[in-house]
């Protein structure tokens, strides 16, 4: 194909090269230059069938045959409105008849000056049998077709096949691509082309070119394992560059032996697990250092990350200066505060008689404090009388001034972006950035972290300290309904026993304007759209109604509710003055009841994978054993229960990570507040290509290194910036 030239690095408007029709069915899509829509891929390609005398056809077969047309009649349907319209063709051998369902005159004129007698067609689609045993194709595809070598091979090419989206067609958005094939001369070549050499992957051209027009099914996968490489080849060139940039930051060295952490060590009920000493190993030789660290912190519910975390803390501390741990809610915040203080004692009583002669204090920080309060502690944090500060987004504030910053935790990592982890970095002291922890309970395939915190240092814990009976979970269908009293039954003989129960609903009010969670597997297999999901207000005038679960003292909890009446219910929760708690995912994370034996989630498929393991680790925290009910009115035997099935049997948050991978891709693995790099890939698919990106990492950092600034790269620099701004202020970085 003849190729023109476009504006500089592919920055040719799309409104230049397209029809307004073209143009509006790309922006859908985001699409608005010539570099973005020749990187836009299609979904699958359709192969079409081999080319068949109709002798050779078979029903229900799909088939492609060169057909001429005989004969072409119309009428009017006696039932409906409407015309059939009937075409006999033959090639040469058989006859076929060709059948059209058409409402409008107009669509039976227009098929008939495309189907004139003796016209020779390329015809495809499925075949059946009339009523009469006659071979007959409906809606069928076709096209004018002249028989030569050239025609033949051009018939059996794959078509791609593009997302859509409604009154968008596919010959839209082919014609469109086709038209930009014209012009990939022109587009962005982000990645050096000694590098492509090397690996044995095609320029850019040419990969454009198989991507949106192959002759073979091997042409499409050259064409997409370019995009791939090239997609991972940018994410790792920046995840590099913040390694480089962390090179040249100071950062407080923490190197104290003492007196907090050996003393807080000593007084623990419980001892560390050999996962948790080698893990606080690793982190003692990263802050340490005179850079700073960053690092990803993995474990699944109940590993004991908090336990290394607050140690971490208390060796900043030791060091001589402050530790801050960031947590997403408030709930949580207050949360990690009381376990904190708790587990410290009086090494975290420092001013007060009953405190420990070497003690720090425990601060915490969130809007929603009373002006009292909140003075006493930005006093603390500013003096360096707090050695340990948790907080929400509050401690991002300017007016938070720490007297030095040496370590920051963050909490559930995927619910905060670059800009605020930047900002937490600027409080180090004295033009020193902190050491940063960053913890998630949703563990992350090796292949997703070097896509979605590639510029972190992964550790992991994997052993659970021993000190929890577990969760065993069942997945109960509404069809059944002796199953859901059956549930509700098990529910109520837990509270008589003194033990709390959990419900979750997926929305505050059933018939409120809050945008629904999508159900995850609805529609497969043919499924009805899932039900509206239930509400946490009517839930709980319904379990009030259940004979049950009579008696018990309900209440709710969910995000609209403000602060203090949060945490009056979460201390009732905590008390044990509170049977029975519906509430949303405001209690995904953090929220630690040893005595809560039952979690019920209704409408589990409107969960994602890592939810639904996060939800049943708030049971089974202490000595009882805990139920994980994940309640769904899918049919048995649907997609969706066959999923949650599989959720319900697999106990290890790992193999749950793996199977939400193979599943949905990176997307919902760095959670779903921020879109961030990982979910923004729009190539890579973290299953297939972990060989690619583990060797585009490679080069990627090997170039980095030798050009940090990317000076003499200008055109993988652009791309950068392009990437960046794809995931303005919610980018995977501490």
């Amino acid at each position: 194909m003849a190729r023109k030239q476009a504006a500089p690095h592919g920055s040719m408007s799309l409104r230049e090269l397209l029809t307004p029709k073209e143009s509006r069915a790309m922006a859908s899509f985001g699409v608005r230059d010539l570099d973005a829509m020749m990187r836009f891929a299609p979904r699958r390609y359709s192969v079409p069938a081999p080319l068949r005398s109709l002798r050779e056809v078979r029903e229900g077969e799909e088939m492609s045959a060169i057909v001429h047309v005989l004969e072409v009649k119309d009428r009017r349907m006696r039932s409906r409105h409407g015309f059939i319209l009937e075409a006999e063709v033959s090639d040469g051998d058989e006859q076929l008849t060709l059948t059209f369902f058409l409402t409008r005159p107009h669509q039976v004129e227009w098929h008939r000056g495309r189907l004139a007698r003796g016209t020779q067609i390329l015809v495809r689609g499925q075949a059946r049998r009339d009523q009469r045993g006659h071979p007959q194709l409906t809606h069928p595809q076709y096209e004018e077709f002249e028989d030569t070598p050239q025609g033949r091979r051009e018939a059996m090419r794959p078509l791609p096949v593009y997302p859509l989206k409604q009154n968008i067609k596919q010959a839209t958005m082919r014609s469109a691509t086709q038209k930009g094939l014209e012009f990939a001369g022109s587009l962005l070549h982000p990645v050096p082309q000694e590098v492509l050499d090397a690996r044995g992957i095609l320029p850019l051209d040419d990969a454009v070119e198989k991507l949106h027009a192959p002759w073979t099914e091997s042409d499409a996968a050259a064409g997409t394992r370019y995009m791939a490489f090239e997609e991972a080849f940018v994410l790792q060139t920046i995840f590099g560059q913040r390694r480089a940039i962390d090179a040249r930051t100071p950062a407080p060295s923490l190197t104290a032996e003492g007196p907090l952490q050996p003393a807080f060590d000593q007084r623990l009920p419980f001892r560390l697990t050999r996962g948790q000493q080698e893990v606080g190993r690793e982190l003692v030789e990263r802050v340490q250092r005179t850079h700073p660290s960053s690092v990803l912190l993995q474990g699944d519910v109940g590993s004991g990350k908090t336990v290394v975390a607050l140690r971490a803390m208390l060796r900043a501390v030791d060091s001589g200066h402050q530790a801050a741990l960031l947590a997403p809610t408030e709930v949580l915040a207050e949360q990690h505060h009381r376990t904190l203080t708790e587990l410290l004692g009086d090494l975290a009583a420092a001013g007060r008689l009953d405190g420990h002669p070497d003690a720090t204090r425990v601060r915490l920080l969130t809007g929603s404090q009373r002006t009292a309060a909140r003075r006493e502690t930005l006093l603390d944090v500013t003096s360096g009388q707090a050695g340990i500060v948790v907080g929400t987004h509050a401690l991002l504030t300017e007016s938070v001034e720490f007297a030095s910053l040496g370590l920051v935790v963050i909490d559930e990592q995927h619910r905060f972006g670059v800009d605020h982890r930047r900002r937490l970095r600027e409080k180090g002291p004295q033009g020193q950035s902190p050491h940063v922890i960053v913890m998630t309970a949703t563990p992350i395939p090796r292949t997703a972290a070097l896509s979605t915190v590639g510029d972190l240092d992964v550790l992991t814990l994997r052993e659970s300290p021993g000190e929890r009976a577990g969760v065993t979970s069942f997945v109960v269908h509404e069809g059944r309904v002796a199953w859901e009293q059956r549930m509700w039954q098990r529910a109520g003989e837990e509270i008589a026993a003194g033990r709390q129960v959990f419900v979750v609903c997926a929305r505050i009010d059933e018939n409120s304007e809050d945008a629904l969670p999508q159900a995850l597997f609805a529609g497969e297999d043919g499924e009805e759209p899932a039900p509206p999901p239930r509400g946490v207000t009517e839930t709980v005038s319904r379990l009030a109604d259940r004979p049950e679960l009579a008696g018990a003292r309900i209440d709710l909890l969910h995000g609209r509710l403000g602060a203090e009446e949060k945490q009056r219910v979460m201390d009732q929760v905590v008390a044990g003055q509170i049977d029975l708690l519906v509430a949303t995912t405001v209690i995904e994370v953090g929220v630690d009841v040893p005595n809560a034996s039952v979690v019920v989630i209704l409408d589990a498929e409107r969960f994602g994978v890592s939810q639904i393991h996060q939800l049943r680790g708030r049971v089974g925290r202490g000595e009882h054993a805990g139920i994980a009910f994940l309640d769904t009115r899918a049919p048995e035997g649907s997609g969706t229960s066959r999923h949650l099935q599989m959720i319900a049997g697999a106990t290890d948050g790992f193999e749950l990570a793996e199977l939400d991978l193979q599943r949905r891709g990176a997307g919902d693995l760095v959670g779903e507040e921020q879109s961030g790099l990982g979910r923004t890939l729009q190539h890579l698919d973290l299953m297939r290509d972990a060989e690619l990106i583990g060797t585009a990492r490679e080069d990627a950092f090997a170039l980095v290194r030798e050009d940090p600034e990317l000076s003499a790269h200008p055109a993988l620099a652009t791309a950068v910036a392009i990437r960046l701004r794809a995931a303005e202020n919610t980018l995977e970085r501490s």
